[in-house]
């Protein structure tokens, strides 16, 4: 749908403004962003309810996507993954269970965190797709490690560890 898009908008980039192929371009375009919103926001709803029914809790970290959309060389596709519409369907769908949503705080240090000792690494950066931890010397995917210390302190929450 990418490509639609923007082979539409170059087309509505070229008529000539208020004339009426451009307002029908205008409204190609229009149809072609809704079709884009329809489609994300169907596959978070399946993915919301597939974990909502699969699961008792779930822990997310709760990240500032906005900042990190400007921050970092992935504005685009980290706008695109509607993340925190997938909050809001998974949270409204597992309290429609009886379930949790457990939102760990967008400050704890879960990449930095060895999940094996509990050495905080200072010095990562997000370059960095694999370390060793200098205390216990375990070698880590950065975020594979990421997921387990989330996992963890998600069910310290939660009281079960």
């Amino acid at each position: 749908m990418e490509t639609r898009l923007k082979n539409e908008q170059r087309v509505l980039s070229r008529r000539k403004k208020g004339g009426s192929n451009w307002h029908k371009q205008k409204l190609r375009v229009a149809r072609l962003h809704e079709k884009v919103s329809n489609q994300r926001k169907d596959f978070l709803h399946k993915l919301s309810r597939q974990l909502a029914e699969a699961w008792e809790a779930v822990v997310v970290e709760d990240l500032n996507m906005k900042a990190m959309s400007q921050a970092l060389s992935l504005g685009k596709a980290t706008m695109d993954n509607g993340n925190g519409l997938f909050r809001t369907f998974l949270g409204y769908k597992l309290a429609e269970r009886g379930k949790r949503l457990v939102r760990i705080d967008k400050w704890f240090p879960s990449s930095k965190r060895c999940g094996s000792c509990g050495k905080i690494n200072k010095t990562l950066t997000l370059k960095e797709r694999v370390w060793v931890c200098e205390g216990c010397g375990s070698i880590h995917q950065r975020d594979e490690n990421a997921a387990g210390n989330i996992r963890v302190e998600g069910l310290s929450l939660l009281g079960l560890a």
